[in-house]
């Protein structure tokens, strides 16, 4: 079954460790507050595709617009 909306390769996701929560972090810039965390850069990816399907399926149930894939690292632009 096909899922309405961009996929998930569509975005551009962030994967940092951070210090503080000695952890990967994985974020999504184009979906507001979309991130997750894990014990290592690979569980942070699987976990943030979680959280994006959870973010679309509320925007979604709220009528809220799903946004198009738009942020670029600096390194990619033209």
């Amino acid at each position: 079954m096909r899922n309405s909306g961009p996929a998930l390769s569509d975005y551009h996701i962030n994967v940092f460790y951070s210090d503080e929560d000695r952890g990967y972090i994985a974020d999504i810039p184009d979906l507001e507050a979309c991130s997750a965390f894990g014990a290592t850069a690979e569980e942070a990816l699987a976990e943030v595709e979680k959280a994006k399907e959870a973010w679309l399926a509320a925007a979604r149930e709220a009528g809220k617009p799903i946004p198009e894939p738009r942020y670029r690292p600096a390194i990619y632009a033209r």
